[in-house]
């Protein structure tokens, strides 16, 4: 997704598809509505407004995902749920296009995301599971390993 201008940016917003979730929408609106005055912290974490293109549609999605910060970096975990067995389909759409659109507070910015690998990725996982516990009891549960995404600006 190439960098746009305010006006490019509303049209596309306009274009944009939410989550099926009526929660995770209704977070989303909320959020970028506020410039993350309220949603950024939700649910005991960071929270910031991905927007991805569909593998499949070409269409664009919007979703808020949990994040932590490394070296400058935006770090999100593909979890799902504890019952999901599945790649959420977000991070299916990244794996077929890195480039997004991410927003975290008022700041509005392109990034190309990458999925962690090897030490890298125990690294990131430990700094994730110690900002959300919750993530260790999803990997129990889990059948998968779950990705650790890297956002680049």
């Amino acid at each position: 997704m190439p960098p746009e201008s305010p006006q490019s940016a509303s049209a596309q917003d306009a274009a944009i598809v939410e989550s099926p979730d009526p929660s995770v929408a209704e977070h989303v609106r909320r959020y970028v509505a506020t410039d993350g005055a309220s949603g950024h912290r939700e649910g005991g974490m960071t929270n910031l407004v991905l927007t991805h293109r569909g593998r499949r549609t070409g269409r664009l999605y919007r979703t808020g995902l949990f994040y932590g910060e490394d070296a400058g970096r935006y770090i999100l975990v593909a979890s799902g749920s504890a019952i999901t067995h599945t790649h959420p389909q977000w991070y299916l759409n990244l794996t077929a296009d890195p480039e997004v659109r991410v927003q975290v507070l008022a700041d509005r910015f392109p990034a190309r995301a990458r999925t962690a690998e090897g030490p890298e990725r125990e690294r990131l996982w430990d700094l994730m599971t110690g900002l959300a516990p919750v993530y260790r009891t999803y990997e129990a549960k889990s059948r998968r390993t779950i990705p650790v995404v890297v956002l680049d600006r």
